[in-house]
């Protein structure tokens, strides 16, 4: 499929049950390990981690009315004792998932750059994720679009490689 006939858009309160749902079933496809798992409070109480004044932002994009591709931002909670971000506006870009016939189109790209711009437009300092090593091209996606490894957790399974770009680095 053509990225470019997609279209890029914030969802609306009438979007949370397509959009929840949209992301559980891609996380469950790439993380079965997780498919006894609690849903994630961002998605149990999207509206309130993405839709609300000041909270974090989410994007979707859709094809004839399908939503194909997801992407999220939160401010950062400091859970990893490693990173120091103290003092910093810091967001976590999360839940970035593109169904399989849409990817190496750029569309995965097209997302993330709308979701940075957001971040400029709110004053963000640090991009940071988190990804993983068994995810097949994610470390080096995200390489591609300036992100630089910081930590590699040595966990065995998990091998959790943390990831920033400044937002000086935006251009």
């Amino acid at each position: 499929m053509s990225s470019v006939d997609v279209r890029i858009e914030v969802p609306g309160e009438r979007d949370i049950a397509a959009v929840v749902d949209f992301v559980m079933q891609a996380r469950a496809r790439i993380f079965p390990m997780l498919a006894d798992a609690p849903m994630p409070a961002d998605l149990a109480d999207f509206a309130g981690h993405y839709l609300m004044p000041g909270a974090g932002r989410f994007l979707i994009a859709r094809e004839g009315g399908r939503i194909v591709a997801a992407i999220g931002y939160l401010h950062y909670d400091h859970r990893f004792a490693q990173l120091d971000y103290r003092g910093r506006r810091v967001v976590e870009v999360v839940r970035l998932f593109v169904e399989p016939e849409y990817r190496r189109g750029g569309l995965g790209r097209r997302l993330y750059e709308a979701l940075q711009d957001m971040a400029r437009e709110d004053g963000v300092e640090v991009l940071y994720l988190h990804t993983h090593p068994f995810l097949p091209g994610a470390i080096a996606f995200w390489e591609r679009l300036g992100f630089v490894v910081v930590d590699v957790e040595d966990d065995p399974v998990w091998r959790t490689t943390h990831m920033q770009k400044p937002i000086t680095n935006l251009v």
